[in-house]
């Protein structure tokens, strides 16, 4: 076995020593095996820039704590001088969003501290608490002077109706949705997709040139996996525009496992055939029209065409009943969210920095987390319905469930330590995968709708 493999496990058994053995309690020994027993195979697709509110909006399931259940939710046209006029909460329309909302470190910043370069200090000590008010103030000092004001006010303020996205209303129906779950980075694209894979971003905090490189050294799920002889491909669309994670990391290159980066079409020939790995990472295709991510300047259909895909060729193939398909989103995207993202354990050491909008530097020190973002837990062995809040990390406390949430709770099914402390501070859901199958999962997802 090899060398760092082998203290993982030795990790691995010290850390769970002392865990709980409640059934229903995250991080206990009989729910962990329960999840060993019941899940042989993960499937995770991350999609692009959508917040929880964006795309959930309109759902009217009970748990759901969004704008139609407990809103409408107001943002200021000017964080400076309110008296310029609010825009609130209410459904939407848009299938595509051409004028991307802000993203960035400092845009992220913005939209929910309403300021690009708060005191650091007083959001660590919990002084400052963000009020989520700065949405549109981003949004018209993008594209003002481009755009009217209130159609800018509806693109990141308004949100989708249960109509305009049947396969994302089936999904909240039949299987479980999480109410809050965050994106690891108050950021961007890669470095959250990147949180994903290996529960930090390295210190990057913009989607720079080194993502795509071979030029990583933090250890990745991929390199966990293939180290303890642990099946895993990294399916990705090769129209490109979202990873394909697998090549962001040195591991890939130097152990020759370059030919474990597959194209999406072979997904679906696996799923048909029963042959998909223990583990399957999932790249869909970004940006504009055609693209199926559901970045803004796509569209909102192709996505949920895309989903339905993913979900059929699952449910309809041999290894459905020892199947997890995790589906989530790598960041908020710059879209109204009314939750205030909490503080967060710091990954290590690292930060970064970038000019703000104002002309001032600021630093990101990666201690708290995004905004809100849908995420869902999909298999037979997952109760109907049901709306998740917040989760438990090993210390008992009550926490947001985030990316790292998806490396702790496979850690547990795979065996290996946390990798870092976000990582190992995370909630786990471990304990959502229940004792017996249901029978009755959809066999199908129903059709996609242009709007």
């Amino acid at each position: 076995m090899h060398s760092s493999a082998l203290v993982g496990l030795l990790a691995f058994a010290a850390a769970t020593q002392a865990i709980p053995t409640n059934p229903k309690q995250a991080h206990s020994s009989s729910s962990i095996s329960n999840l060993k027993s019941k899940i042989k195979n993960v499937v995770v697709l991350c999609m692009e820039n959508r917040s929880l509110d964006n795309l959930l909006g309109g759902q009217t399931h009970k748990g759901l704590e969004n704008p139609i259940n407990n809103g409408p939710y107001c943002n200021p046209y000017n964080v400076t001088d309110p008296s310029q006029g609010h825009h609130c909460t209410e459904a939407r329309d848009y299938n595509s969003v051409t004028d991307d909302p802000s993203h960035a470190v400092t845009g992220n910043t913005m939209e929910f501290y309403s300021n690009w370069s708060p005191d650091n200090k007083l959001i660590a000590e919990g002084k400052l608490l963000p009020n989520n008010n700065g949405f549109i103030h981003e949004q018209i000092h993008n594209y003002g002077e481009d755009a009217n004001k209130t159609v800018l006010a509806k693109q990141v303020m308004n949100y989708y109706t249960e109509a305009e996205v049947p396969v994302l209303t089936s999904l909240v129906e039949n299987f479980l949705t999480f109410n809050h779950w965050h994106s690891d980075i108050a950021g961007p694209t890669d470095p959250n997709r990147f949180a994903l894979v290996a529960g930090t971003s390295a210190g990057h905090g913009s989607n720079d040139d080194s993502f795509g490189t071979y030029a990583f050294t933090q250890r990745s799920i991929f390199q966990q996996l293939g180290e303890t002889n642990h099946t895993w491909l990294n399916y990705w669309d090769t129209a490109g525009g979202t990873g394909p994670e697998a090549q962001w990391f040195e591991w890939t290159k130097e152990t020759s496992n370059e030919d474990k980066v597959v194209p999406m079409t072979q997904f679906y020939t696996d799923a048909e055939s029963g042959v998909l790995p223990e583990f399957s990472y999932l790249n869909p295709s970004c940006c504009g029209v055609g693209t199926t991510s559901m970045h803004d300047s796509g569209l909102i259909s192709d996505g949920e065409a895309f989903i339905k895909r993913v979900y059929d060729s699952l449910r309809s193939g041999p290894q459905w009943n020892e199947t997890l398909f995790v589906l989530t989103f790598d960041e908020t995207g710059g879209f109204h969210d009314h939750v205030p993202p909490p503080l967060a354990p710091r990954p290590d050491n690292l930060t970064y920095t970038e000019t703000a909008p104002n002309g001032e530097s600021y630093t990101y020190e990666f201690n708290r987390l995004g905004g809100r973002i849908p995420t869902f837990l999909i298999s037979p062995w997952i109760s109907k319905g049901v709306v998740e809040q917040k989760g438990t990390n090993n210390k008992g406390k009550t926490v947001s469930y985030s990316a790292s949430s998806v490396l702790r709770t496979l850690g547990y099914l795979w065996d290996f330590a946390p990798f870092n402390p976000r990582v190992d501070g995370a909630a786990s859901f471990d304990h959502l995968i229940q004792s017996t199958p249901r029978k009755d999962v959809p066999t199908a997802l129903p059709s996609a709708i242009t709007f």
